[in-house]
């Protein structure tokens, strides 16, 4: 793993401060019902895989846990190996118990190193899966004392610090962390399932099962994820919901060898794209493509785990010879990997490099989501920028993968309560950002 980032360590250092000012007043008796939720995200580029990290508060006594944000995630798993998971509050799920049949356990298992977290006998196993290296194994089911930041919807600050008792998760091993960075314990996993973090929140506060996710450009400001319902307020009191416009989710069958499709679903979140334009043209390619198909291929998902979006290679091509016919003015330079499309200087706008603007149309002609130069440009080096979207490959089984890069500084919302998918444009155009929400008190 690479060397800790120094925002990550101040990501921490803000976090040990908020637990100190909280401690007395975490644990009042008469219960705190929140209007919603919020969790700090910041980027962060310390290993050779862009990651947007979130925090939340685990362990009895409490201690900040910084986790891998997954947007598809299945569950949230926490690092519970080389002893060095200290907490009183911890219960294992013990096979044939209520949580164990609830959240679906895989397996029983004993383990003979134990006890202790993560390896207790006669206990339920569930999936741990890093996303990054697409490793899977399996990991104990547990419980343990959780605490996140409350937010009170009228006010752009986060509240006091909400407790959740027993919490459901998942306890992995360091190895399980591969590819992240050195002050990361494990994922947070946001995914459509019964054990995404959204589902088990909504369960535990009594809230709608909505969040609305709005990741910062900078490694050095901190974005933000609100839980709940809407008014999603930033500096100066602004409720950025105002401009969200709404497309259908959608449930895509999940393959599974030797397993009839239509009988499993996938976690991501996926949308119907009918058509992409560029310079409000548009590409001309075989919009199938784009649609999943009876066999489960296909598809456009979205994911925080993937730096860039990503289109199978027919999607690519036509795109690409699109936008250089939209761009023919533009000074290309020689390709930087893993990028294909380079330009040199390109001047600058409210809504990032000057470049042709790109539009995602939904489900239908009317609702498209634009994509300006801040989110479709990667700066690589001075005055250079490349057109930040990849080549799947000719067998990807997925039509397109929205990727990190073109949601910063957009929000979008995932009401799983009514199906849909909120989303804005960048809001540099409305001269705000997704690092406006104010952690810092």
């Amino acid at each position: 793993m690479a060397s800790s980032s120094t925002p990550l360590i101040l990501f921490l250092f803000y976090s040990s401060i908020l637990i100190v000012s909280v401690s007395s007043a975490n644990h009042k008796k008469t219960p705190f019902q929140p209007y919603g939720l919020v969790f700090p995200i910041i980027k962060d580029q310390s290993t050779n895989y862009t990651q947007h990290i979130t925090r939340i508060y685990q362990r009895t006594p409490l201690v900040p846990i910084s986790l891998t944000f997954d947007l598809g995630g299945e569950n949230l798993w926490v690092d519970c190996g080389n002893r060095f998971y200290n907490s009183s509050s911890y219960e294992p799920a013990h096979c044939g118990s209520k949580i164990c049949k609830t959240f679906g356990g895989l397996s029983c298992r004993d383990c003979w190193d134990g006890p202790r977290p993560g390896c207790n006998k006669n206990t339920c196993t569930t999936e741990i899966r890093n996303q990054i290296t697409d490793h899977l194994t399996l990991g104990e089911l547990a419980q343990d004392n959780f605490a996140v930041q409350s937010f009170n919807g009228s006010s752009p600050s986060p509240g006091p610090l909400v407790s959740v008792p027993r919490l459901v998760f998942a306890c992995g091993e360091a190895p399980q962390l591969e590819g992240t960075p050195d002050l990361v314990h494990g994922f947070a996993g946001f995914g459509r399932g019964n054990l995404g973090i959204s589902s088990v929140l909504s369960k535990a506060f009594n809230l709608p099962n909505k969040f609305a996710v709005c990741l910062s450009n900078s490694t050095r400001s901190t974005g933000v994820i609100f839980f709940g319902e809407k008014p999603y307020l930033v500096n100066p009191n602004r409720d950025l919901s105002v401009y969200l416009l709404y497309t259908p989710l959608i449930i895509k069958p999940f393959r599974i060898p030797g397993v009839k499709w239509k009988d499993c679903s996938s976690l991501d979140y996926w949308v119907q794209v009918t058509s992409i334009e560029i310079s409000g043209k548009k590409v001309p390619l075989n919009t199938t493509l784009l649609t999943i198909d009876k066999e489960g291929f296909g598809g456009t998902k979205i994911s925080t785990i993937h730096p860039y979006t990503i289109m199978s290679t027919k999607i690519y091509k036509a795109f690409i010879k699109a936008y250089l016919k939209e761009f023919a003015h533009g000074k290309r330079v020689k390709a930087v990997e893993p990028f294909e499309l380079c330009f040199k200087d390109l001047p600058d706008t409210q809504v990032g490099p000057s470049s042709p603007f790109i539009d995602i149309i939904f489900h239908s002609e009317f609702i498209g989501w634009r994509i300006y130069g801040a989110n479709s440009m990667v700066k690589v080096g001075k005055n250079v920028f490349c057109l930040g979207f990849l080549d799947g490959g000719e067998n990807n089984e997925i039509g397109m993968i929205i990727g990190a890069h073109q949601m910063e500084n957009n929000l979008f919302q995932f009401d799983l309560v009514n199906s849909r998918l909120g989303f804005t444009s960048t809001l540099l155009r409305e001269q705000t950002s997704c690092s406006k929400f104010n952690f810092r008190g």
